[in-house]
């Protein structure tokens, strides 16, 4: 009885506090790769990490908030680099600074609305619309660029990718911080605020939430409109972070940031999770693939172990599920 009752607090705690997981791996990741490499814990190094996780980051915080409604995004970083198309092409055209980005931000929250707007006003499935959503914005970017890339030289948009040095060592760039800036305005938005608390009633079960008086189809929408303007950062970011627009960038971003959500704890059913555990998701992801390229593994089996992770991830949330009932 008291291993039931032990085990029966262990999956309630894990369904209240679903980053505990993803913190534990992570610490353990680190644990390993320093141990097993020399090169791994360096100042550098870590840096480096924290810099490569931040695009896919951004994404999955978008990502986050539409998973929690019990959605999901297959478009995100097709949107996100026609984002980048947008801002480098404006620039290189004459365009002032200031209008690419805000015409960027109109385009990638609009195809965030758009979205948002089939999956409301017509029912439709979130996987299907945004498949399709995929696309039409893969295909949108290419006949936009015209096939090319576009080097960015401009000094606002290159500014996400400059910044200072912590403790004098540890460099942490201005994109960073917008990221943490993001971050902590979707965590208060989700855990203190009454919007909050509709998304996560959206994802456990729309008719009890229409039933307790929640516009569902307002806020279903409002999060992809939301998610859109993230897109539009994560866009920014990625310019700071090489400062070339191609259209044939990041092919695999938007599965990046479900595996970072997913890793993160949370549940692709909707209604659990954090945007905590989705920062520590990315930061496993990044840790995964530094350390086994430094232990000298095979790209390919990089994947195979992400993917392996993912499937657990699920599994682990589905036993979590059935335990807490």
């Amino acid at each position: 009885m008291q291993t039931i009752t032990l085990r029966n607090r262990s999956a309630e705690a894990f369904v209240h506090n679903p980053a505990l997981g993803p913190l534990a791996a992570l610490v353990l990741a680190v644990v390993v790769f320093s141990a097993t490499t020399s090169t791994f814990l360096t100042v550098d190094n870590i840096s480096l990490v924290m810099q490569q996780s931040l695009v896919v980051a951004t994404l999955a915080l978008g990502q986050t908030l539409i998973v929690l409604t019990g959605g999901i995004d297959l478009a995100n970083a097709a949107v996100m680099v026609l984002g980048t198309m947008v801002l480098a092409r404006l620039v290189t055209d004459g365009s002032p600074s200031g209008v690419a980005l805000l015409v960027a931000f109109v385009v990638c929250a609009g195809l965030g609305a758009v979205s948002g707007a089939l999956v409301t006003l017509l029912n439709l499935p979130p996987f299907i619309v945004t498949l399709g959503m995929l696309t039409v914005v893969l295909a949108a970017g290419r006949l936009y660029s015209e096939g090319n890339s576009y080097p960015v030289t401009n000094d606002v948009l290159g500014v996400l990718g400059e910044g200072g040095y912590l403790f004098g060592q540890l460099k942490v760039t201005h994109g960073m911080t917008l990221a943490v800036v993001m971050f902590a305005v979707a965590w208060y938005a989700l855990t203190r605020t009454a919007w909050g608390r509709h998304v996560y009633a959206l994802g456990n079960d729309p008719e009890a939430a229409r039933l307790t008086g929640i516009h569902v189809g307002r806020t279903r929408f409002s999060v992809y409109l939301i998610a859109g303007v993230i897109y539009a950062f994560a866009a920014w970011q990625a310019l700071g972070r090489i400062p070339n627009a191609d259209p044939n960038a990041f092919q695999t971003g938007n599965l990046d940031s479900i595996t970072a959500v997913v890793i993160g704890g949370t549940s692709l059913f909707g209604g659990r999770g954090s945007v905590l555990g989705t920062v520590v998701g990315a930061l496993i992801v990044a840790v995964l693939r530094s350390g086994l390229t430094q232990a000298g593994i095979d790209s390919l089996y990089q994947d195979v172990a992400t993917g392996v992770l993912v499937i657990a991830a699920v599994a682990f949330d589905q036993i979590v599920r059935r335990r807490s009932r």
